[in-house]
């Protein structure tokens, strides 16, 4: 892979997170440590992977992508605003009174979003459907989707998994955002669902396992896909919460932030000297 071009997703994943601490000071809050720990996974689906086209968001070939763990709203519409879906003004409206971004996506209120997410243990199952539905229609497009590791604590993942095994859905990529903390503490000890692979593997999908903030790793499995014929393909993607954010780096109780412009002023001098050092 061409490093100049790994150095440039990792570029737009900054720019990202810069749209992240640009909602939060809108707001004053949100869910940026599952923001920030996919960030580089959304990043690298977007600019690099997926077929989509800002100006035309409906075209029938594109690719489709689904934020099951939908509180982390601001990673999709960081990206999306980036990309050029909508003016990156709107970001300034996040989370207030009839917004367009609300704490959740919305398929009714932003060009982009699939699906009404947020319900965790759902996103799986619509994207399951929505790839068995692809498929049916002839259509090539691929259809991919990120779940919470806390989220696996929903029976309703594993009814889609096996669905979606059982009907040899290929064309579904999975990832688990595997950060490790929910907003209680660690997964390990509110639901431990470890060892994640092996379960996915028993499920009947084909599994591998990379480091989720690491742009090189993410794009070479992307060029993977699928992993087997006639098998859904899932990526347990390691990751730090909030991967970026340097007081928030593997602390649950940065799940969900109150902050303050200060802190917004901080986080964006540390981003913004990230891209000075990759420029360098």
């Amino acid at each position: 892979m061409n490093q100049d071009f790994l150095h440039s997703l990792e570029q737009k994943a900054t720019l990202c997170r810069l749209n992240v601490s640009r909602m939060m000071r809108a707001s004053g809050h949100g869910h940026i440590g599952g923001a920030f720990s996919s960030m580089d996974i959304v990043t690298a689906l977007y600019f690099y992977k997926m077929k989509v086209w800002p100006e035309d968001p409906d075209r029938a070939d594109r690719d489709r992508f689904l934020l099951s763990a939908g509180h982390k709203s601001m990673v999709q519409y960081a990206v999306l605003a980036e990309m050029g879906f909508f003016p990156k003004e709107l970001l300034d409206t996040y989370g207030s009174l009839h917004s367009r971004l609300p704490g959740h996506p919305n398929m009714h209120k932003l060009p982009g979003v699939e699906a009404n997410t947020g319900a965790l243990g759902h996103g799986l199952a619509i994207a399951a459907g929505m790839a068995m539905g692809l498929r049916l229609d002839g259509k090539p497009s691929q259809v991919y989707t990120i779940l919470g590791d806390g989220e696996l604590a929903e029976g309703s993942n594993w009814e889609a998994a096996a669905a979606a095994a059982h009907h040899k859905v290929d064309n579904l990529t999975a990832f688990v955002d595997f950060n490790g903390l929910q907003i209680s503490g660690k997964v390990t000890e509110v639901m431990n669902f470890t060892p994640i692979d092996e379960k996915f593997r028993a499920f009947g999908w084909a599994v591998r396992e990379i480091d989720g903030n690491d742009m090189t790793q993410i794009v070479e499995t992307l060029d993977a896909l699928p992993f087997e014929p006639g098998k859904p393909s899932m990526i347990v993607a390691r990751t730090v919460k909030s991967k970026g954010l340097k007081q928030g780096e593997g602390n649950p109780a940065f799940h969900y932030w109150n902050a303050s412009p200060e802190e917004c002023d901080a986080l964006d001098r540390d981003l913004i000297s990230m891209l000075d050092e990759k420029e360098e």
